[in-house]
């Protein structure tokens, strides 16, 4: 079953670490990942720009308005993810044990719908 592992920044947490945990933190992903493909869990991940880089696009009466900056003002903003296929959701919740934010704050687990029942 594919799940995903969502990392949630909250940069006044991550200004407070020292630089060395931070990096510490962000070197941790490559063995992470080495993990994962040794076991055939990876299908895939992505570390995402900040809010500040981001566009939201609505559509009224048929034209696209584009503002720039974050949707909603929040503490936490999502910065990457990683797609697993694993076991199930035990397995999932261990591995975002694992993940170097999970020491600092949560990783959020939700299991991908299954998109062969959808219709294409």
């Amino acid at each position: 079953m594919k799940y995903l592992l969502i990392i949630h920044n909250n940069p006044a947490l991550m200004d407070a670490l020292p630089q060395e945990e931070l990096e510490a933190m962000m070197n941790a992903h490559e063995p992470f990942q080495q993990k994962l493909r040794e076991t055939g869990e990876l299908v895939g991940f992505a570390a995402l720009a900040g809010p500040s880089d981001s566009r939201v696009i609505r559509v009224k009466d048929q034209v696209p308005a584009v503002t720039d900056g974050p949707f909603l003002e929040a503490k936490e903003y999502l910065a990457g993810f990683y797609v697993v296929d694993c076991a199930g959701d035990e397995r999932a919740a261990e591995l975002a044990g694992l993940m170097p934010e999970a020491r600092y704050q949560g990783v959020e687990v939700r299991p991908v719908v299954d998109e062969s029942g959808l219709g294409a």
